[in-house]
């Protein structure tokens, strides 16, 4: 089913449009990502949603244009009119008709077993998995402590999501056991990505880690 989109939602987008540096944003940018968990829309459905802002696609667009994007203030002020007639009213009537896509909000949500991290982190940690070698996932590697950098994680946190990942993956055929708090997450991650085309997962990846940028 098509999500429902509601032309009060063009102020929020554009307000990530223009700001520094103006234009486009990534897909899966923190703004980006965050304004689709509010509008229970996906990413990639507001980046194209922010082409047509861009090219000014209708007319209605064109106004919108000219009345708030050389005045930020404005812009602001309406923004936060909307927001707070969703905070002080129903919710429900506000994003009525929208659909809620529950798959791709926990992707971006905290894991119960590990708050630290969510789905789409362990999307990530399983590209840099297959980048390398089971010798070289411990804390000390220097691949695993700038990403611990910019996910604002431990090293050692994503060397425990590699070793689970690690009894998952059949060509290893670990015996041990494993981490159970990140056993069933590691799991499901590989069952989505594991098997697939590599270069797949890397361009998804490369573009979820914008978000920590």
């Amino acid at each position: 089913m098509k999500p429902r989109w509601n032309d009060e939602y063009w102020l929020l987008l554009m307000q990530i449009y223009i700001k520094k540096p103006a234009g486009v944003k990534p897909i899966y940018s923190r703004d980006m990502v965050n304004l689709a968990l509010e509008l229970h829309l996906p990413p990639k459905y507001l980046y194209r949603k922010m082409f047509s802002l861009r090219s000014l696609e209708t007319p209605r667009l064109e106004r919108l244009w000219n009345t708030y994007a050389k005045s930020p203030r404005k812009l602001a002020k309406g923004v936060n009119l909307l927001r707070r007639m969703h905070g002080f009213n129903n919710a429900d009537l506000f994003y009525e008709g929208v659909e809620v896509n529950e798959s791709f909000e926990t992707d971006f949500k905290p894991l119960p077993e590990c708050p630290q991290l969510t789905p789409m982190m362990l999307v990530i940690i399983l590209d840099l998995y297959f980048r390398l070698t089971p010798n070289t996932m411990v804390a000390s590697t220097p691949e695993i402590i700038d990403m611990a950098k910019k996910m604002s994680v431990t090293p050692q946190l994503i060397v425990d999501a590699m070793i689970a990942f690690q009894h998952c993956d059949p060509y290893l055929r670990k015996k041990d056991t494993p981490d159970q708090s990140l056993s069933k997450p590691c799991k499901a991650i590989w069952q989505r990505y594991g098997n697939n085309d590599p270069s797949e997962l890397a361009s998804y990846a490369a573009q979820l880690i914008e978000y920590f940028k």
